[in-house]
């Protein structure tokens, strides 16, 4: 069955960077989309960073632009999520997804990782 992992998080203080992993399983990876969300206490999940299937292609919420880095491993089944710049608004559940294509939903998720930061 489909499976993603997500591992990385962890608590750190402002200012400092983590790095976010998602090793994904019982698909073909490369031809998968992928994208990482976030949850706050209290919010609605939502959007951080795409990318293609190639990893060509990335795109950013404008909270994270700049500061975070989304790239993939095909060869490894693996995403990543390079967060630097921490801020304690970034803390959240952090999510990676797939999908099939840009016009289908992410039909696919991981169970999550919590990520702290603290001022």
């Amino acid at each position: 069955q489909v499976q993603l992992v997500e591992s990385g998080g962890g608590s750190v203080q402002a200012g400092d960077s983590l790095t976010l992993s998602c090793e994904v399983s019982g698909v073909t990876f490369s031809m998968y989309a992928m994208a990482w969300f976030r949850q706050a206490p209290g919010k609605e999940r939502a959007f951080v960073a795409t990318i293609s299937l190639s990893g060509g292609s990335t795109q950013y919420a404008d909270s994270v632009k700049g500061r975070f880095a989304i790239s993939r491993d095909n060869a490894k089944n693996m995403i990543y999520l390079h967060m630097n710049t921490l801020k304690p608004d970034d803390t959240a559940v952090y999510y990676c997804a797939a999908r099939r294509s840009a016009r289908s939903a992410y039909g696919y998720w991981g169970q999550g990782t919590h990520v702290t930061v603290s001022s």
